[in-house]
């Protein structure tokens, strides 16, 4: 169990590199929906929310579900005592399932610690793509409450609902993650073949039978998450070879090598949810069209801003699922992203892997708690706002509410303490007159000029150096 573990840390600085793989579509679709326009609204305004990774991979310290992935990647590398033939690792992942038992799980103290960052939403993996479900599905065995798992003892055995329950309490938006692909399914790996790679093993039209039942499967599972747990408001669905191939984008590297239209019926499976779940946002990574309701930028920042909606999801540590000692981000880090991110439009999703024990790592709680002091302070610049121009310059960002005539300038600092210099100037081009400019976190009045280009705000040397502010600055600008 050691061995995999270390090596998984040193796995995961590439996995970063290739997730980036992950593009965005080429062209958005708006949503005829208009309940899903308004729910989209809705979510745009949240802007930073939580991601949680989290299955029986937790327990050895590996990469979730990618290891039994027949592909010679690096994020797909077996280690450790059964990593010697790809037969023995698969039966010896799959039986984690038989020790999984994480009676440390309490969903309320994540909500707590979330909720004080200042994050508004949650997606959970309710199914990655090795199949194994952390919920209570009626279609497999292979799941967390099935008898063959420890934890089904446990009253909170169905951690999905447990999870959404708390969540929902607190008013986050919910989100449920599902992984389209299914490797533990014998209508998408078939036994009669070996797997080749991340797609499904038999060709669908060869099997039409075996296709129709995959498709079922998929269907039946999202039906129970959209009819059994409550208020759901987003649909997080991974797993984008598994389309429709005339979806398929040749012009990038890892779609052109879908050997097989896979296609499962989107139209369906999103008509049913949006009847249970009216507004449902549907978010189908990276296949344009109806049922990709914004796009999702993988451990990654778009240069600009972009004219539809979109969310960064990006890992706390250096890996989406738990590993033993992973290097996280820093407070600095992790608020230098939000304050990008927003700046250019989008949300940030920020993911926290739970170990083996259910419960995140320490220095997890001690990030959000960092985040939420300074969201205390300055999150009014950070919600319900939108881009404008010039959108950033040097270490210079800007957003302006949605419900007043307010600018917000961060400016970023390279360190925890802030410092600040004797004069800033933000070449804002927002054409109408300033009534007030001060420093959130500060009760100092500020000085400050006009010309053609913009703003030029004149510091006290009193809030240069000791000004009491950490991480970022933020300056709030009222016509």
């Amino acid at each position: 169990m050691k061995k995999i573990s270390l090596f998984t840390t040193l796995i995961f600085s590439v996995f970063n590199l290739v997730a980036q793989q992950h593009q965005m579509s080429k062209s958005y679709v708006v949503p005829d929906d208009t309940l899903v326009r308004e729910k989209l609204g809705q979510w745009k305004n949240l802007k930073f929310g939580l991601f949680m990774h989290w299955g029986t991979y937790s327990e050895w310290g590996v990469v979730e579900s990618w290891s039994i992935c027949p592909e010679d990647e690096g994020w797909t590398q077996r280690r450790g005592p059964y990593g010697a033939t790809y037969n023995g690792y698969v039966k010896a992942y799959e039986n984690l399932q038989t020790t999984f038992n994480p009676t440390q799980f309490n969903p309320e103290k994540w909500v707590a610690a979330a909720k004080y960052a200042g994050m508004k939403y949650v997606v959970f993996t309710t199914k990655h793509h090795d199949g194994f479900c952390m919920f209570d599905t009626k279609q497999t065995d292979y799941k967390i409450t099935s008898t063959k798992t420890p934890f089904s003892l446990n009253p909170r055995s169905n951690v999905t609902k447990e999870i959404f329950n708390a969540f929902r309490k607190e008013n986050f938006m919910i989100g449920a993650y599902f992984s389209k692909p299914d490797w533990h399914s014998e209508n998408y790996w078939w036994p009669y073949f070996p797997p080749k790679d991340r797609n499904v093993n038999y060709d669908p039209a060869k099997h039409p039978e075996r296709w129709r039942k995959f498709k079922d499967y998929t269907y039946n599972q999202i039906q129970e998450l959209m009819t059994d747990y409550g208020k759901v408001d987003v649909l997080w669905l991974d797993g984008g070879w598994v389309r429709p191939k005339s979806t398929i984008d040749t012009s990038v590297d890892w779609e052109k090598t879908i050997p097989y239209d896979q296609d499962i019926d989107m139209a369906k499976i999103a008509a049913m949810g949006r009847a249970k779940q009216p507004g449902l946002i549907v978010v189908d990574r990276t296949v344009a069209g109806q049922y990709e309701n914004y796009t999702t930028p993988e451990q990654t920042v778009p240069d600009k801003p972009l004219d539809h909606p979109w969310e960064s999801c990006i890992t706390m540590g250096n890996s989406w699922s738990y590993v033993p000692g992973d290097n996280y981000k820093s407070a600095n880090q992790i608020i230098s992203l939000l304050v990008k991110i927003v700046s250019r439009g989008g949300n940030l999703l920020m993911n926290i892997g739970p170990g083996p024990n259910g419960d995140w790592d320490p220095i997890a709680y001690d990030r959000l708690k960092q985040i939420g002091n300074w969201m205390q302070i300055n999150g009014e610049g950070i919600y319900n706002s939108t881009s404008i121009a010039p959108y950033s310059e040097g270490n210079i960002y800007y957003t302006k509410s949605d419900h007043s005539n307010t600018v917000y300038a961060f400016v970023l600092s390279e360190k925890d303490v802030v410092t600040l210099p004797g004069q800033l100037h933000f070449h804002l081009t927002y054409h109408v007159k300033v009534k007030k400019i001060s420093l959130l976190g500060n009760t100092h009045k500020l000085k400050w000029t006009t010309d053609s280009t913009g703003l030029v705000v004149n510091v006290p040397a009193s809030l240069q150096s000791v000004n009491g502010l950490a991480e970022a600055a933020v300056f709030k600008i009222q016509y």
